[in-house]
């Protein structure tokens, strides 16, 4: 490796690590689909990169589960009413806005503010 270039990878590397954002705590959604529309709430706890929390909405509630990678987040949940896949990016400390797939109740898009 070129001299210079190995402290030069390293300080991208934690540079990046230190603008993944941490998308902890609650979150309210707009969700716009093909068949209508709707406002859940997330409870999200992040660790890394990895993601969990609770789903609260016309589903009922449901375990999320995701990554958060810089500045993209995606994450997901499955209940006995159906399942969704969310992806998108982090906008700022509380803002988020992406796509959706809530399967046979369709496809959206959605925006999330930090509460």
């Amino acid at each position: 490796m070129i001299p210079g270039m190995k402290t030069l990878v390293t300080f991208f590397a934690l540079a990046a690590l230190a603008l993944a954002a941490d998308i902890s705590g609650k979150w309210s959604f707009e969700v716009v689909l093909d068949a209508g529309s709707g406002s859940p709430t997330f409870e999200f706890t992040q660790t890394g990169e990895t993601i969990t929390g609770m789903y609260h909405g016309q589903f009922g509630e449901a375990k999320v589960t995701g990554t958060v990678k810089g500045d993209k987040v995606e994450f997901g949940f499955g209940s006995d009413a159906g399942s969704a896949k969310y992806s998108g990016i982090i906008v700022d400390a509380k803002t988020m806005k992406g796509t959706v797939d809530y399967g046979e109740t369709g496809k959206g898009t959605f925006t999330a503010k930090k509460n």
